[in-house]
């Protein structure tokens, strides 16, 4: 697959990150302070985010207790906003673009992975190949529950920059999700819900590899 034509790859990130810090949509902050807690949940010195996007969040990051963060995304420009936005990470932070669906080949281990409202975008057993990549201790994941049946996209002035994510997008369950993780060796530790705006909750789910 060519991945220019990946539709995350026609997102413009401020249509993306305006339309998930609406008061009507609240993912933006919800998943900031989410990320916080994710990064001090574990004692590792390396991580990596899976779709990173414009890198909300990464302020949470602290330099004396992480060597090494990796934030990952399909989208070049995306990636160019993170190290500008970042400077402060300078030497802890390293972006790397890859195509996780066509490209886990390139993933480094870590001890933690992360990953928000990622697996939606390339399903399963992709994400399962990505971790057994990676091969971390930790993998620490939020997932979007839609409890009103609608739309998993909610309503906003930005609604149709998401349009084509139709074609790569996949309904998630918490229980499923779980199966996939012990398929690969991890069992679950963590299991939350924050409820959202718009019928939608945002489930934290934190796995820890089988010893």
């Amino acid at each position: 697959m060519d991945t220019s034509k990946n539709p995350w790859n026609e997102i413009k990130l401020d249509d993306y990150e305006n339309h998930m810090s609406l008061d009507s949509v609240h993912q933006l902050q919800t998943m900031n302070a989410l990320m916080k807690e994710q990064f001090e949940a574990y004692p590792v010195e390396t991580s990596m985010v899976l779709g990173v996007a414009g890198g909300n969040g990464l302020e949470h990051v602290r330099t004396d207790k992480y060597k090494t963060v990796y934030g990952v995304d399909i989208n070049e420009e995306y990636l160019r906003e993170v190290e500008k936005r970042y400077p402060q990470l300078e030497g802890v932070l390293k972006c790397l673009q890859i195509d996780l669906i066509n490209e886990a080949d390139k993933l480094t281990e870590t001890q933690l992975v992360i990953a928000n409202l990622l697996i939606e975008y390339i399903g399963y057993p992709a994400f399962q190949n990505a971790i057994q990549k990676i091969d971390p201790e930790y993998v620490s994941c939020v997932i979007q529950i839609n409890t009103d049946t609608t739309q998993w996209v909610s309503d906003s002035p930005y609604l149709h920059a998401f349009d084509r994510l139709d074609e790569v997008h996949h309904q998630m369950e918490g229980s499923a999700l779980e199966e996939a993780m012990k398929e690969i060796g991890y069992s679950l530790i963590l299991n939350t819900l924050k409820d959202l705006p718009n019928g939608k909750a945002l489930q934290r789910l934190d796995f820890k590899r089988d010893t």
